[in-house]
C-alpha cells in the first residue's frame, strides 16, 4: 500500500512542465540585447540641416553637436559656449574612442561658428568630424 503512493507522487511531480530553463535563456537574451542595444543619441535641439546629394549615413556618430541659427552651439541638450567645446569633446571622446563627430548646423548657422566647432573637434583628437545634411 505505501509503495502505490510513493509511484503515485512520482508521476505527478514529473507531469508538470519546467519552465526555469526557458525564464533563464530569456532574461540573458534581455540582458544581451539592452548592452548591445545603441540608443540614439540628441544634441538638443532641432535644426534646418542644408540639402545635399551626396549625403551618407553615419553609423557611429557617437557625439553630436548641434548649431542653431542663432549661433547657438548645443551638446547632449544642454547649451555651451564656443570655449566649453573641446573640452566636452574630449571628455564625450574618452568615453567612447570609436565614434565620430556629427555636427548638425543649421543652414542659417554663421560659418565661423561652424568653423570654429570642427576645428576644437579635430583639437581634441577627433579625426572623423562630418557635417549633417538632408538627402536631397
Amino acid at each position: 500500500m505505501r509503495r502505490g503512493f510513493s509511484n503515485l507522487a512520482a508521476q505527478t511531480e514529473e507531469e508538470g512542465i519546467d519552465i526555469t530553463p526557458m525564464l533563464d535563456v530569456v532574461f540573458i537574451m534581455l540582458i544581451f540585447f539592452i548592452v548591445t542595444a545603441s540608443f540614439v543619441k540628441e544634441s538638443g535641439i532641432e535644426v534646418n540641416r542644408p540639402d545635399a546629394s551626396t549625403s551618407t549615413a553615419k553609423p557611429k556618430a557617437s557625439i553630436l553637436i548641434a548649431i542653431n541659427d542663432l549661433g547657438e552651439i548645443w551638446i547632449n541638450k544642454r547649451k555651451i559656449s564656443e570655449g566649453q567645446v573641446r573640452a566636452n569633446i574630449e571628455r564625450l571622446h574618452a568615453e567612447n574612442p570609436q565614434g565620430t563627430v556629427v555636427v548638425q548646423a543649421d543652414e542659417e548657422a554663421r560659418t565661423k561658428t561652424l568653423v570654429a566647432v570642427m576645428d576644437a573637434a579635430r583639437e581634441a583628437g577627433v579625426t572623423d568630424v562630418s557635417l549633417a545634411t538632408e538627402k536631397k
